[in-house]
């Protein structure tokens, strides 16, 4: 099997496909799956499937892409977004996975892994994947809204855990995790959003490989992603609440502290005054030259002192 060619099956039955010449496709139906930017998939498939357009080879191929759907030539072009479960890399970073589906069989591509395709790989090898290509569409799109709605329940979980940590013990630093949950809601769904559209377009192409079994899942699918786009709504607006409370409990802290500093300054204000009168280097200073002067103008300052905290007590300043 060329590198290009990452995987080859038959769908009924479920089974590996062994590429020899162009025979092998004749068994319809089959599920090929390329490396989408391999210097050698693009010669390979204009030479091993002919019955991929032109037109759907170079949007199969496209370096950038977002979810669609679009009939062509009796085929159906699907582009979708998957999550990205990859490790070390972001689970919003979403992995496109391109497909031509025909009656003939189904042709995907992609530049990364995506653990839907391989769930489906496997169930396949174990004999117990789709048997036929509107079967494979539709649970594709199923396990990738399983994917879906389980990064939808960890954005939710971490809009509940800063929401509780901004009640329990709040901090400058949350506001890096309120900016982060935001920009991921923000990039999943821009991706969703069109996902959905893209299914939709499917139910409404009507092709006859796709059964009534299978528009049923697909339009339970697409009833999935109005909801994900709905909690991605409400997260967000949830997360905008949360970044104004935690401005408002911040500014508040502030303003006590600065509050207090104003209480503080107003106290030492005049004791300030006082010292520095005192303090300068003139003759006839009372007391200069008394032995008790010290400690009897220290106990006036703390007389003093109390005074202006009674009176604003009784003011109600703090």
């Amino acid at each position: 099997m060329p590198d290009h060619l990452l995987k080859a099956y038959s769908l009924s039955p479920n089974g590996p496909l062994n590429i020899d010449g162009d025979q092998a496709l004749a068994k319809a139906p089959f599920w090929l799956h390329l490396k989408a930017d391999a210097p050698d998939t693009r010669d390979w498939m204009m030479t091993h499937l002919p019955f991929v357009s032109p037109y759907a080879t170079e949007a199969l191929l496209a370096a950038e892409t977002r979810p669609r759907a679009k009939v062509t030539d009796d085929a159906l072009l699907v582009i979708l977004r998957g999550v990205n479960t990859n490790q070390g890399q972001d689970p919003d970073d979403m992995v496109s996975v391109r497909l031509w589906i025909s009656a003939q069989g189904v042709v995907s591509l992609a530049l990364r892994r995506l653990s839907s395709i391989e769930e489906l790989s496997q169930a396949v090898e174990k004999g117990r994947g789709p048997d036929t290509p509107g079967a494979f569409l539709h649970a594709l799109i199923e396990k990738i809204g399983h994917y879906i709605e389980r990064f939808l329940r960890d954005l939710d979980d971490e809009t509940d855990a800063i929401e509780n940590a901004i009640l329990d013990k709040p901090d400058s630093v949350l506001r890096l995790r309120i900016a982060e949950a935001r920009r991921q809601v923000v990039t999943f769904r821009r991706y969703i959003a069109p996902q959905r559209d893209a299914v939709s377009d499917i139910l409404r192409a009507g092709l006859p490989f796709i059964s009534e079994a299978d528009r049923r899942s697909l339009s339970e699918s697409n009833d999935r992603l109005i909801r994900t786009i709905e909690d991605l709504d409400a997260i967000r607006e949830r997360l905008q609440v949360v970044k104004d409370e935690l401005a408002n409990v911040l500014a508040d802290r502030l303003n006590r502290n600065l509050y207090l500093l104003s209480i503080i300054s107003a106290i030492f204000l005049p004791l300030g005054f006082l010292t520095g009168l005192m303090g300068i280097n003139l003759g006839g200073m009372p007391g200069a030259s008394a032995a008790s002067a010290f400690w009897i103008f220290t106990g006036a300052l703390i007389v003093l002192a109390v005074i202006q905290v009674i009176i604003f007590r009784w003011r109600r300043w703090f």
